[in-house]
C-alpha cells in the first residue's frame, strides 16, 4: 500500500503521458508536419490505455527487448510481470518511412490527429510464434489470431503521448481513468477494492460472484470492456443500459462504482486474465474477480486455465489479489444461484444459457428465464432485439 492507503500502481509508479494546455497545443501543431501513422480500434484503445496510466509501468508500445521477454517469460526486460505484448505493427513499406529517433503523429482512420509516437525501434517479428506463445493456436478462427494475422509485418516501439482521445460516445459519464478511480476510493475510505471485468451483460451468476466478493471488500469496481469485441458481442452501449439497470435495483449504490475500461477485447484467455487483473491494479484495485474461462473464447482453453496461471504468480510481485470463483448457475433444486463448490445436485437442475442460446432466445422474442438473468436487464436486451 503506499502512503494514500491505496495500493502501489504496478511497476511502482502511476504512468501519465497526456498532453495539456500548452504543451498539448505545440504538439498539436508539430504534428502537422510529422509523418503519420493510421490506427485502427485496438491500437486507438492502447494508446489512450497507455497515456492514462491503466498500462503502467508502459509508457508507449513495446520495444524488442520487452516484447521478447513478455512473449517467453511473462515478463518485461526490467524483470517486472506482464503477460501480453502491447505493440504498434505497421506494414514493411510504411515502416520504410520512419526514422528512429525522430517522432510521428499517430491519426485515427478519420485522419485526426490522436498522439505522438518516439519511434526509438522498428523491428520484425514472426506472428505465428506469437499466436502459439500468447493464443496457444495458429488457428485463424480464433478471433485474436484472425486479428494477429492480418496486422503489418513491422513492430514499432517507443514512447508516445496523447492529444485527442479516441471518441467515446454515449460513456462519457462512465470515462474514468485512474487517477479518477483512485481519488474516488479514497474520498469513499475504501481499502479494499475487488474489481469484476467483463464484455458481457451481467446475468445471475455474475451478480452472485460480485455479491460474494463484496461481502468481503469495502467496494465493488464493475468495469465493462467497451473497446473493440467480437462482432457478435452485445453492442456496448446495450451493455452498460444492462449494468445501469442491475446496479440501480440490486446492488447498494454507495459500495459500488460503474465505469467503463476503453480497452479492446484480445481472447487470450489465461493471459489475458492476468493482464485484466494487473491493469485494475493500477485503476486501484486490491483484488480481482476470476471465474471459469476468463477471458476465453470457444473451446481453445481449459475452463480454469486462468486460475492456474494467476496461482503461478508470485503474490507480492504480482500485488493484486486474485479471487477465484468455479461455475456458478441457478439450482432449481436449491432454488438459488450457486456452484459446483456448494450445489449437490446433477446438470438437470441447472439453469445455464450459453452465449448463442440467449441470443437466438431474443431473436425469437422468447423471455429470458428470471433465474437467468434479472427482468429489467431481460427488458433491455430484449428491446435491443427487437431492433437489432
Amino acid at each position: 500500500m503506499s502512503d494514500t492507503g491505496l495500493i502501489v500502481a504496478h511497476g511502482g509508479r502511476l504512468v501519465n503521458r497526456v498532453l495539456v494546455g500548452e504543451e498539448r497545443a505545440e504538439a498539436l501543431a508539430r504534428a502537422a508536419e510529422l509523418p503519420k501513422i493510421a490506427l485502427n480500434a485496438r491500437a486507438m484503445s492502447d494508446l489512450e490505455l497507455l497515456a492514462i496510466g491503466a498500462l503502467s509501468p508502459l509508457e508507449g508500445f513495446m520495444g524488442r527487448a520487452d516484447y521478447r521477454r513478455v512473449l517467453g517469460e511473462m515478463r518485461l526486460s526490467s524483470g517486472v510481470v506482464w503477460t501480453l505484448p502491447i505493440t504498434l505493427a505497421v506494414k514493411r513499406e510504411d515502416a520504410r518511412q520512419l526514422r528512429e529517433g525522430f517522432a510521428a503523429a499517430l491519426v485515427a482512420p478519420w485522419e485526426e490527429v490522436l498522439g505522438i509516437l518516439h519511434l526509438e525501434e522498428r523491428y520484425h517479428y514472426d506472428r505465428r510464434e506469437e499466436a502459439r506463445l500468447v493464443y496457444g493456436t495458429e488457428d485463424l478462427g480464433h478471433p485474436g489470431v484472425a486479428y494477429l494475422m492480418g496486422r503489418g509485418e513491422v513492430l514499432l516501439g517507443g514512447r508516445v503521448a496523447l492529444i485527442n482521445r479516441p471518441p467515446l460516445a454515449g460513456f462519457e459519464e462512465y470515462r474514468l481513468d485512474p487517477p479518477q478511480t483512485r481519488a474516488l476510493f479514497r474520498e469513499r475510505g475504501w481499502r479494499t477494492v475487488v474489481a469484476f471485468q467483463t464484455r458481457n451483460p451481467i446475468h445471475r451468476s455474475h451478480e452472485y460472484i460480485q455479491k460474494c466478493a463484496l461481502e468481503l471488500m469495502d467496494g465493488l469496481l464493475i468495469h465493462p470492456l467497451v473497446g473493440k469485441t467480437k462482432l457478435d458481442d452485445v453492442p456496448s452501449e446495450v451493455r452498460l443500459r444492462c449494468y445501469r439497470a442491475l446496479v440501480h435495483h440490486y446492488f447498494p449504490p454507495e459500495r459500488v462504482v460503474l465505469s467503463v475500461f476503453p480497452g479492446a477485447m484480445r481472447y487470450a484467455g489465461p493471459r489475458e486474465a492476468a493482464f485484466h487483473a494487473l491493469v485494475r491494479k493500477n485503476y486501484g484495485c486490491t483484488h480481482f474477480i476470476v471465474g471459469r474461462d476468463a477471458a476465453g473464447v470457444g473451446r481453445y482453453y481449459s475452463p480454469y486455465a486462468a486460475h492456474d496461471l494467476l496461482r503461478s504468480f508470485n503474490r507480492a510481485e504480482f500485488g493484486i489479489e486474485p479471487l477465484f470463483f468455479t461455475e456458478t448457475f441457478f439450482c432449481r433444486r436449491c432454488d438459488a444461484v450457486v456452484s459446483t463448490k456448494t450445489c449437490p445436485h446433477g446438470d438437470t437442475d441447472r439453469v445455464a444459457l450459453s452465449g448463442t442460446r440467449v441470443r437466438e432466445l431474443l431473436r425469437r422474442g422468447d423471455p429470458l428465464p428470471p433465474e437467468f438473468t434479472r427482468p429489467e436487464v431481460a427488458a433491455v436486451l430484449a428491446e435491443w432485439a427487437q431492433h437489432a
